[in-house]
């Protein structure tokens, strides 16, 4: 466990310095490929996802300075992207900016069906909010960093108009947030206390909602601009 979960104080430091140096973007280093990371987004295209129940990536998501964006003020080809694969046991690590009074997330274990209309009606999420100005900013649980009507971050270490980083690491349904190197939420998904969680929440709705051992990572398409950036996984055995 020691080998997979590095203490916040480390991960602080470490995303700190990666930050001052300003380390080139969307790009992986010697040390990281050894380490079996991947790259999600490539930095120029949108190679590896497509909009949720669909093929390919519409017009609402473009690329343009090495960040991967929802551009709000399209009409057409919108909706939540996700991952062409589905992981289950993993590091993820990704980075976000949210336009003022904005709302977005990142969704974890989505099952795509046919049936369902959103990722989030199997996919659990870890908010992207302006806590500032939007309402739901309001909301104990709905804030940046929580997963999402669940549980309450911990603390908020979230720079409001800038770069924001967010790490996730999910083993054996163990999983636990960072935000910009700080842990801020941690939990057993598929226990009764996770049953108990989802049975007192909006996502009682849903009976296939978190129930997978795996699944795709989701943007979340919530009508606001967001941006995305470095965006990198590996797999843990």
């Amino acid at each position: 466990m020691k080998k997979i979960y590095s203490t916040s104080l480390l991960w602080c430091a470490l995303f700190c310095f990666v930050s001052t140096v300003n380390a080139q973007n969307n790009t992986l280093t010697a040390q990281e490929k050894k380490e079996g990371w991947k790259l999600l987004f490539d930095g120029k295209t949108t190679t590896g996802w497509h909009n949720y129940n669909k093929k390919g990536v519409g017009a609402g998501w473009k690329v343009a300075d090495g960040a991967l964006y929802l551009d709000a003020s399209t009409k057409e080809g919108r909706g939540d992207i996700v991952t062409d694969k589905a992981y289950q046991d993993y590091e993820l690590i990704l980075e976000w900016k949210i336009d003022s009074c904005g709302n977005s997330g990142l969704m974890f274990n989505v099952v795509e069906d046919p049936a369902s209309s959103a990722p989030y009606h199997s996919g659990p999420e870890m908010q992207i909010l302006d806590n500032d100005c939007h309402p739901d900013g309001k909301i104990k649980k709905h804030r940046t960093g929580d997963l999402y009507d669940l549980i309450a971050s911990s603390s908020e270490p979230v720079k409001h108009g800038d770069w924001n980083q967010f790490r996730i690491v999910s083993k054996n349904a163990h999983m636990e947030f960072y935000v910009n190197g700080v842990k801020v939420v941690e939990f057993t998904m598929h226990t009764p206390e996770w049953d108990q969680l989802v049975a007192g929440s909006k996502f009682k709705a849903w009976p296939v909602f978190g129930k997978s051992l795996k699944g795709s990572i989701a943007l979340q398409d919530h009508g606001n601009k967001v941006w995305f950036r470095n965006l990198k996984i590996r797999e843990l055995k």
